[in-house]
């Protein structure tokens, strides 16, 4: 029996650097898939209920490209999806405090108050997961113990369609009320909170350094797709990843322009882009299955499960597929990618 006619392929991504971002922002996917009759929709145009799936990753014939928590915690629940890539994009993770506290450094903040953002909902919290993985990174980098005092904070559920999800206006509040002492903060809404003088970094980690201290949850990001796709049409989705490349390679061309579409996707200023993620961002957004990447990927798993972010383990062997992504390799010509127009 053949299996059923696609009509409709939906995607979803974060506001953050990807590939994923460039095709967008140039039609590039329509374009792709527009002569077999196939529409190209993002999660946003689906009804309300179904937008929940950028979480959950239960709407069918989904693409993701995203943080890792989100990704795993749906697998880890039962969500049938394949990991078809990944990417690293180091970027500006700190620990921060208001300019006028007392903590120079982490060794300062030994019987201090960290506040860890908790939006209350059965969904898994990444805003808590990115957080929490922040403060361990920096102490653990140090060598110093993480302190006891985790104060836990109210914040919003993200909801697909809101700009800036990542943004840091109830860590500030609560700082500010003296809730806590210091924040973790990261990516370009972090920077431009350090730019704008509402905070002072104590610590932050080395971008060109080591990989430990950078794994978060998007360091791996990570690219889905639902598995009911992937088995019956393996040819659509090397397809979709082929015009990632083609973006990803024009991005490598267009440094500036990428940092302008990040700057868009995020609602960061443009310097804000560029300290949180230098020269090298527009050579970052490749998608790869770098066997370093699935590493920091069984990393950042372990983490999850020991903090309680996941309720069950993941088999990475089996969750990852690298053959749609050397399929796409082997089709694509970094030489024919043409100049995009928006």
């Amino acid at each position: 029996m053949n299996p059923p006619a696609i009509d409709s392929l939906w995607y979803t991504r974060c506001p953050v650097p990807s590939a994923s971002g460039i095709a967008i922002e140039h039609d590039l996917l329509a374009a792709e898939f527009a002569p077999d009759g196939i529409a190209v929709r993002p999660i946003t145009d689906a009804p309300q209920p179904q937008q929940e799936a950028h979480f959950d990753h239960g709407l069918a014939a989904l693409f993701r490209e995203g943080g890792n928590v989100p990704a795993m915690a749906a697998r880890a629940a039962g969500a049938a999806t394949v990991l078809i890539g990944l990417t690293f994009v180091p970027e500006f993770q700190a620990i921060a405090v208001l300019p006028d506290a007392p903590f120079q450094g982490l060794a300062d903040l030994a019987d201090g108050r960290l506040l860890v953002p908790d939006h209350g909902a059965g969904r898994v919290d990444f805003f808590a997961a990115m957080s929490l993985r922040g403060y361990h990174n920096a102490f653990a980098a140090t060598q110093l113990p993480l302190p006891e005092r985790l104060v836990r904070i109210p914040r919003p559920k993200a909801e697909m369609g809101q700009r800036a999800l990542d943004g840091y206006d109830w860590e500030l509040a609560a700082l500010r009320a003296g809730a806590g002492d210091a924040i973790s903060i990261k990516g370009a809404l972090g920077a431009d909170l350090v730019l704008s003088g509402a905070v002072r970094v104590i610590w932050q980690v080395d971008p060109a350094g080591a990989a430990a201290p950078q794994i978060n949850n998007g360091t791996p990001r990570a690219i889905t797709v639902s598995a009911r796709l992937a088995q019956a049409s393996p040819d659509l989705v090397t397809r979709y990843l082929i015009t990632l490349l083609r973006a990803a390679e024009w991005g490598k061309r267009n440094p500036e322009e990428v940092a302008r579409i990040v700057s868009r996707e995020t609602g960061a200023t443009l310097n804000g882009v560029h300290h949180a993620y230098g020269p090298a961002l527009a050579a970052a957004i490749t998608p790869s299955f770098a066997p370093d990447l699935i590493e920091h990927l069984a990393d950042q798993k372990r983490f999850l499960l020991v903090h309680h972010f996941i309720g069950q383990d993941i088999d990475l062997a089996d969750w990852a597929d690298p053959s749609f992504l050397e399929a796409a390799l082997r089709a694509f010509s970094p030489s024919s990618t043409k100049e995009l127009h928006s």
